[in-house]
């Protein structure tokens, strides 16, 4: 198997294509089973946030399991393949490894460092896990580049500003209201991971009021009571926009929740000297509809002006340490991999080894039925450790071989002088459970 990342992001898309190749929590399972049902794609792995979506598969051929991938991806979108081919980006095998590993660190993020991108690692490794669609290979990938990710920020600088798309996202929004956020009454549509980390937020830099609205009205209060806000039905939301100076809208709803009409109303209602309203839409597909941004008095920031406006990020020094980080990790992983991959050839030659020793036994027992049971288990245990002897140093010098760049073609010889029928690697039966984090990015 190799391994094969296809997918699109802020950097290849703009948001209108990341909201059709957007897979909803509700259709993931489906999709997921949809890949690995592909004639080239044994395992798979869906990341789908507001900056990206991206495949990682494992794949018995490159160019059949692009098709295949890129299939289910036109699929999703509602639209032939060639129309994705300008924004989609594809990884093989150690620029695989090396480009799931630097998502993993924050690298590849729109903020640069952020560290909301390793819980949406977790959560998509979750739901693989739940699907059956992650086997042996993916385990070990997405397990490396959880503790990659981890190193990162536990070794170097990288998040030292702490920011996240909702803290890039309330800094941008703070340039249209004084640069001073707190004392503005806000308002957080959604209560889920990014409606949870929006709320803690805009607590955090003294924005308040603070009110929370969201389809289902018990989350809404759930999440409300913890930061000592108020909850809103989503029924009012046009009175409770007339009331507020920033908006973060991040639900997972297919459909704009801030709508002309609604907006237009709010608009309407307001006081008209205190300022525009700042609606930030965190969610992709977006939550706030077409035209909202022409109507005077309203700011609209997505994902789409986010990626044009934010600053490169962090220190060109810490960039660096957690670039030498993936790249020493990517290199351990690899050799694993190619270690993994000749595994069962050896394993497979010591099985016809074991073959060929029962088989002679065997005979020898019909031919001499005079020897007695200790005779024929001494006559046993020294032909085995002759034959494991004979073995020994030859399996594990290619295992050494099988390390190295290249190592590949050890394992294929192996197979090709002994005639060995090695079965496809089987999945890890059992994988970690993970529970998905209460943060990260939608």
């Amino acid at each position: 198997m190799k391994l094969l990342v296809v997918g699109a992001s802020y950097r290849t898309a703009p948001v209108a294509t990341l909201e059709r190749l957007a897979v909803s929590p509700s259709s993931l399972s489906r999709t997921l089973d949809r890949l690995v049902a592909q004639p080239y794609v044994s395992e798979a792995v869906l990341v789908s946030t507001c900056n990206r979506v991206e495949v990682y598969a494992a794949v018995s051929g490159f160019h059949g399991g692009l098709g295949d991938i890129c299939a289910v991806l036109a699929e999703q979108a509602g639209c032939q393949p060639a129309a994705l081919a300008n924004h989609l980006y594809v990884h093989f095998d150690s620029a695989a490894v090396g480009h799931v590993f630097r998502v993993a660190a924050g690298l590849d993020s729109m903020v640069i460092g952020e560290a909301q991108i390793l819980g949406q690692l977790r959560d998509a490794y979750h739901w693989a896990s739940g699907a059956d669609t992650a086997g042996r290979l993916l385990h070990e990938l997405m397990q490396q580049a959880l503790r990659v990710g981890k190193r990162a920020h536990s070794e170097t600088g990288i998040d030292r500003a702490g920011q996240s798309v909702v803290t890039a996202a309330l800094g941008l929004a703070a340039g249209h209201l004084d640069d001073d956020l707190a004392g503005r009454p806000a308002l957080v549509v959604g209560a889920g991971a990014m409606g949870s980390l929006g709320v803690a937020t805009l607590s955090r830099l003294g924005a308040g009021p603070l009110t929370v609205a969201n389809r289902s009205a018990d989350r809404a209060v759930r999440l409300a009571e913890s930061y000592g806000a108020g909850a809103r039905p989503m029924a009012e939301l046009a009175d409770t926009l007339s009331t507020v100076d920033i908006v973060v809208a991040a639900t997972a709803s297919t459909e704009p929740v801030l709508t002309h009409e609604v907006v237009a109303a709010a608009v309407a209602g307001r006081d008209p000297g205190r300022g525009p309203l700042v609606l930030l839409d965190l969610a992709v597909p977006r939550d706030v509809g077409p035209g909202v941004a022409e109507l005077p008095g309203v700011e609209v920031i997505d994902i789409d002006r986010m990626a044009a406006l934010l600053a490169d990020g962090p220190a060109a020094a810490d960039a660096a340490a957690v670039e030498r980080i993936v790249a020493g990790e990517v290199e351990s992983f690899l050799t694993w991999l190619r270690g993994a991959d000749v595994a069962p050839t050896v394993a497979a030659l010591r099985g016809r080894a074991d073959d060929v020793v029962t088989a002679e036994l065997r005979r020898l027992a019909q031919r001499r039925p005079d020897l007695t049971d200790e005779q024929r288990a001494e006559v046993a245990r020294t032909v085995h450790r002759v034959v494991q002897r004979l073995l020994h140093q030859p399996t594990v010098r290619v295992r050494q071989l099988a390390a190295e760049p290249g190592g590949d073609q050890y394992a294929a010889l192996l197979r090709e002088l002994f005639d060995l029928q090695v079965p496809q690697t089987s999945p890890v039966d059992t994988v970690p459970d993970i529970t998905p984090p209460a943060g990260g990015e939608r």
